[in-house]
């Protein structure tokens, strides 16, 4: 399953939002800095979907807020 993300790093409060089908807004407390962010997604994923992190990754965006990420579930 592939999702569209658009992560708001340095949120006071870290969240999951559902805007429609296949995407997502996602609010981390880390800032995007040395990939500090991206983890920080990945493992906010994994709890949401209960699936391991390494069945998550990163297709497109690596260094932009606007991500495709590839969940195998």
């Amino acid at each position: 399953m592939r999702v569209e993300v658009k992560v708001i790093a340095r949120a006071k409060k870290e969240e999951i939002e559902k805007v429609s089908e296949n995407n997502y807004r996602i609010k981390v407390s880390l800032p995007p800095e040395k990939g500090k962010a991206n983890k920080r997604v990945i493992e906010l994923l994994s709890e949401e979907f209960d699936i391991k992190k390494k069945d998550i990754r990163i297709v497109s965006g690596e260094t932009n807020s606007r991500k495709i990420i590839e969940i195998d579930l």
